[in-house]
């Protein structure tokens, strides 16, 4: 059985580490594992793997692995895998949401904190070496207390779980919205919503988070009109998919101060354009694609690997499973 390893990216982070295949050879005694640095050759390797490591397919190359049943992503989002063919074939389709969750959620609370303390402000200063005290009282909006704030978190899956567990432990008050409210609750929220009722969390929110996977329905999901129901003092934090939110409505509405700030760590285009008007706004705190950045990620992406490749050679049901048809 032959297993693929093949991931290119220009930050050093998103590709395997070596090791990698060497544990899962080690471990894995009946399985031929490649590890490709790039894709050169890589058609022909996948004319022969039965499993494939990556984020990456073009349906030309997936016409030609005959053997392919399972393919392995190491990212939460996979909508650059979901053509067509791939969905209505055989093929299994797992994700990394598990992996992401828990080093997601702490970056989404820092950044919280960071809004409601005005950490960016204060750093800025700091920079000019001018004693702020007063400016950061008189600016808007003003510092504020996390205990007792509102949360509408949008998106309830591994990553939204683990931000409501730790925001309700600090005191606040989480509003999820989820596309099936009727699976109920989890620890952490107050409060479950169905989509239809998105414009009706709004108004409430000290802080939105999106957390929430890109599909048809939720591309452009915070709209200008969205923007506009929201409280002048309330934050925007996005570390689901750029496309969630219509950028230029955003950069008008803090341009404008009709909301209060945003925290966001992904982008319609990446890395951000120069030519983005975000970059100018003080209001604005962005993070390159780092939510997901930790030390400890490619150990915590073989824990997932090495169980789901024991539970595929024993005839399991696997983990993290992708719906191909909604697309996540």
């Amino acid at each position: 059985m032959n297993l693929l390893i093949v991931l290119h990216h220009r930050f050093e982070l998103w590709n395997a580490p070596g090791w990698l295949a060497e544990r899962l050879r080690t471990e894995f005694p009946g399985l031929e594992v490649m590890h490709l640095a790039g894709y050169d050759g890589v058609e022909e390797e996948l004319a022969e793997a039965e499993i494939a490591i990556t984020w990456s397919l073009r349906p030309a190359q997936f016409a030609a692995a005959k053997k392919l049943r399972w393919i392995h992503s190491p990212a939460a989002a996979v909508h650059v895998l979901l053509f067509p063919e791939l969905v209505e074939s055989d093929v299994i389709v797992t994700n990394a949401r598990e992996v992401h969750g828990p080093v997601v959620a702490e970056h989404v609370i820092a950044q919280i904190f960071a809004l409601a303390k005005q950490i960016p402000a204060a750093v800025r200063l700091q920079q000019q070496k001018v004693w702020g005290q007063e400016a950061m009282w008189n600016a808007r909006p003003r510092p504020r207390e996390v205990t007792g704030a509102t949360v509408v978190l949008v998106g309830l899956g591994s990553i939204g779980r683990e931000i409501a567990k730790r925001a309700s432990a600090l005191g606040m008050r989480v509003i999820a919205v989820r596309e099936h409210p009727e699976k109920g609750s989890v620890p952490g929220v107050a409060e479950v919503l169905g989509p239809a009722q998105l414009d009706d969390a709004l108004p409430q929110a000290d802080f939105v988070v999106l957390a929430t996977p890109i599909t048809a329905e939720t591309r452009n999901l915070i709209n200008a009109s969205r923007l506009a129901r929201m409280k002048p003092d309330a934050s925007l934090i996005n570390v689901g998919r750029g496309p969630l939110v219509d950028e230029a409505a955003l950069a008008v509405a803090l341009r404008t101060h009709k909301i209060g700030g945003a925290a966001l760590d992904v982008f319609e285009k990446e890395p951000l354009p120069e030519s983005s008007p975000l970059w100018a706004l003080e209001n604005v705190l962005i993070t390159p694609h780092t939510a997901a950045v930790t030390e400890s990620l490619w150990e915590r992406h073989h824990a997932l690997i090495a169980e789901n490749l024991r539970r595929y050679l024993t005839g399991q049901p696997l983990l993290a499973v992708v719906d191909k048809e909604k697309g996540y």
